[in-house]
């Protein structure tokens, strides 16, 4: 089964982002206490911060671990598991390996690759894995 992941370079930066949002969140939520705003203002503050650090959590993750959440890159079933169907006690299910002349494609750069049995793909360059028999 194919799994889409992000990119750890997409991952880092998403962390960045986030911590940038918490500090944001800091200073609004400061700012709107210290000119006594209505409650909604400070709260909405406090929102944005734990959204922020929930975003830097999942991306840092997604930036070092070895098997991240599934959302951009494509892997094939054999390089690594999904974490979330572990969580979710989905089992693994094999996918049937494509026939001759069936269209497979990159797990790199999802280029079709149609017939021949390639080593590379030929859009992207990669060493393709091994066809599963």
């Amino acid at each position: 089964m194919k799994s889409i992941k992000p990119g750890r370079g997409p991952s880092a930066m998403g962390a960045v982002g986030a911590v940038v949002g918490v500090g944001f969140g800091i200073l609004w939520t400061a700012m709107a206490v210290s000119m006594g705003a209505p409650i909604f203002f400070p709260l909405f503050g406090i929102l944005f911060i734990g959204m922020g650090i929930a975003q830097a959590v999942y991306h840092f993750k997604n930036a070092t671990g070895k098997n991240r959440y599934s959302a951009f890159d494509i892997t094939e079933e054999g390089e690594e598991p999904d974490p979330l169907n572990q969580y979710f006690g989905q089992g693994e299910t094999q996918a049937p390996s494509p026939e001759e002349g069936e269209i497979r494609f990159c797990p790199y750069c999802g280029a079709k690759l149609q017939g021949e049995n390639f080593a590379f793909c030929p859009q992207c360059g990669q060493e393709l894995p091994e066809k599963r028999d």
